[in-house]
């Protein structure tokens, strides 16, 4: 999730669009205000519609599968997780100029979870574990394997050995990069050895929603699927540190070579940004070097 720093209308989608096909499609919903989501992802845009709903188009033909997948499978999953997650109430088609589908939830409130609206982040950062726990435990018979709809997360990380690689020589001498390449390959020497498993994807800030101080919802699953739970735990280096991180890893358990490839997974990411942004956007660099350094600092062979 990004902030919306964008005027409405990124990716060919604005409210009046919006207006147009709730009006085609669900006329009983056609006299409800439509308006953006002050905090919206890049996958997809978000409106508010009326108080109790809210819409969400993906931008690209890469995003479209969550449609379907999240309308299929939020409904299963939901009452076996602790906190809420998106309710789907009604799935759009294209229609009015717009190609793909796309879907109608119930509004969740609360706020994006930060430093800010937290009250005490070892405890966060424990329910986060424990949201994560209740997703692996969920059946995941039937569900959707880890591939191009989930961006391979739950796959194994050599998916990305190439771009990471890329980022390795663009950072040569700008970041510790003999370390982190042995960080990259304790993550791709380990195979997930558990069953399939439930995933969420993409666990990070701008998908947790806080009420009270509390985590109250998950939301995005557009990533989730079937498959290694490693990539859920990238959220150790990304939101927790110090104690809070130790709550988190000493609540969600898993072993060290799940945590190998989790290490990978957050190095990944981190280190493509990095590679992207280290000549022109100071502030992106310097949260992204920060994650870098922190799963260095962090790294244990596998046992």
């Amino acid at each position: 999730m990004i902030e919306n720093a964008n005027p409405d209308g990124r990716a060919g989608i604005d409210a009046g669009l919006v207006k147009r096909l709730i009006k085609a499609q669900f006329p009983q919903w056609s006299e409800l205000p439509v308006t953006p989501v002050k905090i919206d992802g890049w996958d997809n845009r978000t409106y508010r519609l009326g108080d109790e709903l809210t819409v969400r188009l993906p931008t690209a033909a890469a995003y479209a599968p969550a449609v379907d997948k999240e309308d299929e499978w939020l409904p299963r999953l939901a009452p076996h997780l602790p906190v809420a997650v998106p309710e789907p109430v009604g799935k759009g088609v294209p229609g009015e100029g717009y190609a793909f589908n796309w879907s109608v939830r119930r509004w969740l409130a609360g706020e994006t979870a930060s430093l800010e609206t937290i009250d005490d982040l070892e405890g966060f950062a424990t329910s986060v574990a424990e949201f994560i726990l209740a997703l692996q435990d969920c059946d995941a018979t039937g569900g959707p394997p880890a591939a191009a709809h989930s961006f391979y997360r739950g796959a194994p990380p050599v998916h990305y050995d190439e771009e990471t690689r890329r980022a390795l020589v663009a950072l040569d001498g700008r970041v510790d990069t003999v370390k982190a390449a042995a960080v990259w390959d304790a993550a791709l020497e380990t195979v997930w050895e558990g069953p399939p498993t439930w995933f969420h994807g993409d666990i990070a800030s701008g998908n947790l929603l806080v009420e009270n101080g509390r985590l109250s919802a998950v939301i995005d699953f557009g990533t989730s699927g079937v498959g290694d739970p490693a990539c859920d735990l990238v959220i150790a280096w990304t939101m927790f540190s110090g104690d809070s991180r130790e709550a988190f890893r000493g609540t969600v358990g898993q072993d060290a070579a799940t945590w190998a490839r989790a290490r990978g997974w957050a190095l990944w990411k981190a280190l493509i940004v990095l590679a992207d942004v280290i000549d022109t956007d100071e502030q992106s660099a310097a949260v992204n070097r920060l994650v870098i350094d922190q799963v260095l600092a962090g790294h244990e062979p596998a046992r």
